[in-house]
């Protein structure tokens, strides 16, 4: 055998793999993590999208998206240009299926590999479809009975076929879907399904991964049908199988398995080698008692190889993970035995010390404040969550509890006012709620929420929200004027004295600080801003320039980089903030922007303005350190903003979530709409 564990006819077709760009649904699951190292191994470009955070065993080289990928898009697929797709994603439950699933599996199985395939069929990059179905498509009759079978059934690609539950339901119609495919025409790509059997191994919610759990915690074991028997194959070879069969010329359904069964007390008696001490406790029979194997001749004829790991060689890895596992869960226990979640830390910010608990690692809640009215911003931050973790919630702040937007969170928070918005205030409730990621939409918070950022940051709440220096530099709208000025940039002039601009004959009058488009006036005499400046706090004057007007929203990740960038017109203004904007390409306007918030020292989610005048030259107006009011037309084209915040927030790399190009000519048209509730 090869280092791969297959023979060397099927390494050396496997080794064809090197350097060909491969996704992998579901690629952080126990098929998975064997998989994809095997991959990374070979030389493949990979890239592997799941639910969960990045397993710590994966090379820094391979791709990681996380999310749900019932929202993956074609573009981002298109962007990876797969060649060949091994799809693992899968939700499941144990034998008996809970109403609780009906959903879940609906959506995360029927659902999801039907939206993968149809974007994947898109692709023109796309060659091959690797499927892990399952043998619980086989009809159970045939492999179930009341009483112990003294041999158990063989089952073969011609077996029968009535799903035994929705899980096997939803395997089947994915594998017809497949079959559908492969006749029509248009279709360049082959698929095959690998019909798996009873997979177990390291860090798995397999019976034996779970018994081994509760055996390392003395705990007694629950048991029924012993005399049950099944074809336990390691997940090592599962994956072994797959990479052969993704580069055979199979098509069509093959058995996955080890062609051999074992009984539940063959198991038990395994185990009791590595727990002499272990104690069961028997259940009563299970209605049906299983005692099925593989007819695993296909596969053999195929890629010359089946799964070798023997069981007692297959749950010994299991018994090392997990004992590795426990030794890892106690050393991450502090010397005086206190866990890591329930330890206190003293927190500091330029106003107040406190000591905080950490919020749990598990919690994925979202804080968003000052919803007001803002629906739109609340739907994005939605559906950016929902593509991240679809079982968090979205919480919602505000100081007025009749605020519009209560009714469009899933928990509402009346907070105090933002002068009595303590960090310890904040910090409760983002304990009591899980609340792990925190979305400022105000001008005014966003000073205060810089200066509590790292703070909240040590008790493991992130604030999508730039640097108390970065922050100032876009709320103060003289400060930003003067700063593009010393960089060479072109910003639009700005002074505190309507003498400064005496060449102008017409002038903005604006707020110094934080939103420009409340409490402004635009083309006024020099007379007339002076009498209209004493109405303001700080007010400052700007040049009424004639010119088109631009919103730039861009995303600038941590590392520095402007990980996206969108221009749009504002074609119809009210109250300052665009009711009607179009997407345009601009590349001479993108790359101002970037060089400007290199200059601001910004991270995250801003919305630029800029004016073109006659001249096709672009003046700089100001910088909202935020989402804007019509930003959901940027979230629209890919300007995936709280998504990649969410990300990032979570340690997450943005390598493998790129920006697609923006649809130039995509309209934003702001309007009211009814919200009806029962």
């Amino acid at each position: 055998m090869t280092p791969l564990g297959l023979g060397a006819a099927s390494k050396a077709r496997v080794e064809t793999l090197a350097g060909r760009r491969i996704f992998v649904s579901g690629g952080a699951g126990v098929i998975g993590c064997e998989l994809v190292p095997m991959l990374q191994g070979i030389g493949a470009s990979v890239l592997v999208g799941d639910l969960e955070p990045r397993p710590k065993a994966f090379a820094s080289n391979v791709a990681y998206r996380r999310g749900d990928l019932n929202r993956i898009s074609e573009r981002e697929l298109e962007a990876f240009g797969p060649e060949v797709f091994f799809h693992l994603a899968a939700t499941f439950e144990r034998s008996i299926e809970t109403p609780a699933f009906f959903n879940e599996g609906h959506q995360h199985n029927i659902g999801l590999s039907h939206h993968l395939i149809d974007c994947m069929a898109k692709l023109s990059s796309l060659r091959r479809v690797v499927f892990a179905s399952s043998y619980l498509i086989y009809d159970p009759a045939l492999y179930t009975s009341d009483t112990v079978r003294a041999e158990p059934a063989i089952l073969d690609e011609a077996a029968a076929i009535r799903p035994r539950n929705l899980c096997g339901s939803a395997k089947h119609h994915h594998e017809l879907e497949l079959e559908f495919l492969s006749e029509c025409p248009d279709i360049e790509f082959t698929s095959v399904s690998a019909r798996i059997f009873r997979s177990y191994g390291r860090g798995s919610r397999d019976v034996i991964s779970r018994w081994v759990r509760s055996l390392l915690a003395a705990e007694t074991l629950e048991v029924y049908g012993v005399e049950a028997s099944f074809d336990y194959v390691f997940a090592r070879d599962v994956a072994r199988g797959l990479l052969a069969l993704a580069v055979s010329d199979a098509c069509g359904v093959v058995n996955l398995a080890t062609g051999s069964s074992h009984r539940v007390s063959e198991v038990l008696a395994v185990l009791r080698t590595h727990f002499p001490s272990m104690q069961t406790r028997s259940l009563s029979t299970h209605p049906a008692l299983e005692s099925a194997a593989a007819d695993v001749t296909r596969l053999q004829e195929l890629v010359g190889w089946s799964p070798s790991t023997s069981l007692e060689q297959g749950i010994g890895e299991v018994v090392a993970y997990e004992r590795g596992q426990n030794r890892l869960r106690l050393s991450s226990s502090d010397q005086s035995g206190v866990h890591p979640t329930t330890a206190t830390t003293t927190t500091t910010t330029t106003t107040t010390t406190t000591t905080t608990t950490p919020i749990a690692a598990r919690s994925r809640n979202v804080l968003i404040t000052s919803i007001a009215k803002k629906i739109p911003l609340i739907r994005s931050v939605r559906r950016a969550l929902a593509k991240f973790d679809p079982k968090a919630l979205v919480h919602g702040a505000d100081c007025d509890k009749d605020a519009l937007g209560v009714h469009f969170v899933d928990e509402f928070w009346e907070c105090p006012r933002l002068a009595g918005l303590t960090i310890e205030c904040l910090l409760e409730y983002c304990r009591e709620h899980g609340i792990r990621f925190v979305v400022p939409t105000r001008d005014a918070e966003l000073p205060v929420f810089a200066g509590y950022r790292d703070a909240l940051s040590s008790a493991g709440v992130e604030v999508l929200v730039g640097s108390k220096t970065s922050v100032a530099n876009c709320v103060d709208k003289l400060r930003f004027s003067r700063l593009l000025e010393a960089s060479g940039l072109p910003a639009i002039p700005t002074a505190e004295t309507i003498d400064d601009l005496a060449a102008y004959p017409s002038l903005v009058v604006k707020e110094r600080h934080g939103c420009g488009s409340r409490n402004i006036h635009c083309d006024v005499s020099p007379n007339d801003a002076r009498e209209l400046a004493k109405n303001f706090v700080s007010p400052i004057f700007q040049p009424f320039l004639k010119g088109r007007e631009f919103s730039i929203d861009l995303y600038r990740d941590k590392m520095g980089e402007v990980h996206g960038v969108v221009c749009r017109t504002r074609d119809s203004v009210v109250a300052g903030e665009s009711q009607i904007t179009t997407l345009v390409d601009s590349p001479a306007l993108e790359a101002l922007c970037r060089r400007v918030v290199r200059v601001l020292e910004f991270w995250g989610h801003a919305t630029l303005q800029a004016i073109e005048l006659p001249s096709g030259q672009f003046q700089m107006l100001e910088c909202n350190a935020r989402f804007g009011g019509a930003s959901t037309l940027s979230d629209e084209a890919g300007l995936e903003s709280f998504y990649w915040f969410l990300l990032e927030a979570s340690g997450e790399s943005l390598n493998a979530h790129p920006f697609a190009e923006s649809r130039a000519g995509l309209k934003l048209i702001r309007h009211a709409s009814d919200h009806f509730v029962r």
